[in-house]
């Protein structure tokens, strides 16, 4: 059975941070159409007005994540005011090198000094721009790769690719990390410079500190067991993010915990394992700083109260992994009690913690139900009336 005493779960799941990403209050849409709806914000300000309510009605997303240059404006310390006012902060910077025509035979990894100059300029304007929003993480994950065997030379993409993130680590500031994700495929076939994790790991590794890996959820091969992945880097101390999202075949970006919550759930098991949740015993000071980010698009559903039930997602399988008898599990484990062992498990995952969490939200001073307060608040009518002129944000597929 689940440890008894569910009052003692709540330090930890009020602690808890999830960022949301810019983009996914923009429009945005499959490789075939971008499918456009009403009242979408126009600006990166407008963002993070949305992100706002997603804020107040769950208590526990005031991080957002921009990205560039999708989120570029002419003055980025009013951005970082005009966050806080809203009762936000900035999160990480995601640098984008994958949609300039330079790119199309990659960017850091490309051929072409020119191009990779190119590439590294942005980058290092990524960097400024941490300066000015006070951000502490610059997230890259690059689109760099082959689609035929001997169209480039594997070994000296690999030195190409260390060289820049080098350079780029070099121009961080003592508080500041570089986050390295990895994606199994796509837009190359053959071959992408950063696969898997253990591409990311050992580039990291080289880096030192500064440098941690970012796991995305949907980047990888039917069948992996990501939360080993989890555990392993935690271990190693080299898990700095998560891109947290759902996939049914690929990168399908959906809401988090929507295609296998069992899965979010037992990943974030690893996590309180390994003392990656503030607030738990097994956490402890200077301990892995995770960044639990979503990075998910809304094509089809309205967009805001998606990103709501995502991070309640994220809340409940938080929850329930706090929920797990860690002694109860280690007798069974020690024991050689294999169905013991699952069943401990099995019990935490099948507990009810919506009641408990909509008291953690009330202790907030948000709303025990998000979905049903955001639909009530009028906030929907109103920016779809606000916001009928201009042209609305997208990511420009």
């Amino acid at each position: 059975m689940p440890e008894p005493n569910p009052a003692r779960l709540i330090p930890a799941l009020r602690a808890q941070r999830i960022e949301t990403p810019s983009w996914a209050y923009g429009n945005s849409g499959t490789r075939f159409k971008v499918f456009a709806q009403p009242g979408v914000p126009r600006t990166v300000h407008e963002k993070l007005d949305d992100a706002a309510q997603v804020h107040r009605h769950t208590g526990v997303a005031p991080l957002v994540a921009l990205h560039i240059p999708w989120d570029r404006t002419d003055d980025f310390g009013a951005l970082a005011d005009h966050a806080r006012e809203r009762g936000l902060r900035l999160g990480a910077v995601n640098a984008n090198v994958f949609q300039e025509e330079e790119y199309r035979l990659g960017s850091v990894t490309n051929p072409d000094p020119a191009v990779r100059r190119k590439a590294l300029d942005h980058l290092r304007e990524c960097v400024d721009i941490m300066d000015a929003t006070g951000s502490r993480d610059l997230k890259l994950w690059f689109s760099d790769g082959l689609n035929y065997p001997g169209q480039d030379d594997l070994r000296a993409r690999q030195e190409r690719l260390a060289e820049a993130l080098w350079t780029v680590c070099e121009r961080l500031g003592p508080d500041q990390r570089l986050v390295l994700e990895y994606k199994l495929f796509e837009p190359a076939f053959y071959a992408t410079d950063v696969p898997d994790w253990g591409t990311s790991y050992a580039h990291c590794l080289k880096l030192g500190p500064k440098a941690r890996v970012c796991v995305d959820t949907g980047h990888h091969a039917p069948g992996t067991n990501i939360e080993f992945i989890v555990a392993f880097l935690l271990g190693e101390g080299k898990l700095g993010a998560f891109d947290l999202n759902s996939r049914f075949y690929a990168d399908d970006d959906l809401m988090a915990g929507a295609a296998d919550p069992f899965q979010l759930f037992r990943i974030m098991y690893e996590v309180r394992a390994g003392g990656g949740l503030p607030g738990t015993p097994e956490s402890a000071e200077g301990g892995p700083a995770i960044a639990f980010m979503l990075d998910q698009c809304h094509n089809i559903e309205p967009k805001i109260p998606a990103v709501i039930r995502s991070v309640m997602n994220v809340q409940e399988a938080t929850a329930k992994a706090l929920l797990v008898d860690r002694q109860a599990l280690r007798e069974a484990q020690e024991s050689g009690d294999v169905l013991g062992a699952h069943a401990v498990l099995m019990d935490a995952y099948d507990t009810d913690v919506r009641p408990l969490l909509a008291d953690v939200r009330e202790e907030l001073g948000a709303d025990r139900d998000p979905v049903a307060a955001y639909a009530a608040s009028g906030w929907a009518e109103r920016i779809v009336r606000d916001r009928a002129e201009g042209r609305p944000a997208g990511w420009g597929a």
